[in-house]
């Protein structure tokens, strides 16, 4: 094994959060249990994935609203909030409010774009607005100036008995620094950068003209193009997130299910995908060792000091405590991470 030059700093995970359209409740009570042992088990982070009109977490902030009670160390992230959906007066309003109830430990990752089968759910999500909306930067934008406090009505002061503020309250004052943008493309790195955001990079990307169809080499672009325009530079806070299995603990048959998925999903890697040209990363699956070695190969690895490690999609609950249980003591040791009971808090 190689020797890292810097041990890796934040450890976290990434759970889509799926449930049984019979049983929802089931699968929420699932995903907060795993947050749980995420704090048992030392994980810096915990993230949830956001999907409208799915069997997934369509309320992350509601749900690590949940989390944050149940908690209290570990940090809560959304991987990622499309703010097409969101009305961000509204949205910088509800996450100060969770921000506030977790002691400030909220993490809200976002991106912008149309939303998802726009033309199937625009009569829902904007009857009368549809044609006129901007789902562009200036979204993004507006979201962080309401979250950092500056005003969002003309009027404070008093009317009859209540009291009004100009600017979106709770206010919480660090938030707006715990602010992560989710970017798949080189324009969107480096408007991430421009925004003094902290920058989301995941298991795909966007092989643009030029670009290639060296994952990893495309990731670091966009992390060095991030940082480049970051206020911050080189210190600006980047994390990485592949889909990444180790295997140490588990049974003969966790391991055949484990390389059967990935294997499934390893010709979507070999080239861009579809009209946007989407290149996926491969899974990484095996011993903790032989990740650590594959990792240390990785350019997008190399420039990062924190993961957010991704949990496959449609896994039994005993496996993702298997694998979470893995990669807390066995593959963050490798990667030169100190127990969390050993660093200054």
């Amino acid at each position: 094994m190689p020797a890292p030059s810097e041990p890796l700093e934040k450890l976290g995970f990434l759970t889509i959060g799926s449930f049984d359209e019979a049983d929802p409740g089931g699968g929420h009570e699932t995903t907060l249990r795993m947050i749980e042992l995420g704090e048992e088990l030392g994980f810096d982070s915990a993230w949830v994935r956001h999907r409208h009109l799915q069997f997934g977490i369509s309320s992350p902030v509601a749900v690590l609203a949940a989390a944050s009670q149940r908690t209290r160390r570990i940090e809560l992230g959304t991987a990622v909030i499309p703010l097409g959906w969101e009305n961000p007066l509204r949205l910088a309003e509800d996450l100060a409010t969770v921000d506030v109830l977790s002691g400030g430990r909220l993490n809200p990752g976002v991106s912008v774009g149309p939303p998802m089968h726009f033309d199937d759910v625009r009569e829902a999500l904007y009857p009368d607005t549809a044609d006129r909306e901007d789902f562009g930067h200036e979204r993004v934008t507006r979201l962080l100036r309401l979250v950092a406090g500056e005003p969002a009505s003309r009027f404070s002061g008093t009317r009859g008995i209540e009291v009004f503020s100009d600017r979106v309250q709770p206010h919480s004052p660090g938030l707006r620094g715990r602010m992560w943008y989710g970017a798949a493309s080189l324009g969107s790195a480096r408007r991430a950068g421009e925004h003094a955001m902290n920058f989301l990079t995941s298991s795909v990307v966007r092989a643009e003209d030029g670009a290639g169809t060296d994952f990893a080499a495309i990731q670091r672009s966009h992390i060095d193009a991030f940082r480049a325009a970051h206020p911050a530079g080189a210190a600006a806070r980047v994390s990485q997130g592949l889909v990444v299995v180790p295997t140490d603990t588990a049974t003969p048959e966790q391991r055949a299910k484990y390389e059967a998925y990935a294997a499934a999903r390893l010709p979507r890697t070999r080239a861009p995908q579809g009209p946007a040209r989407m290149l996926f990363s491969p899974d990484l699956v095996g011993p903790s060792e032989r990740i650590a070695e594959q990792l240390y190969a990785h350019a997008g690895f190399l420039a990062v000091r924190e993961v957010v490690f991704a949990l496959p999609f449609s896994f039994a609950q005993e496996d993702y405590v298997q694998i979470l249980t893995d990669i807390a003591t066995r593959l963050a040791p490798v990667l030169g991470r100190r127990p969390v009971s050993s660093r200054r808090c």
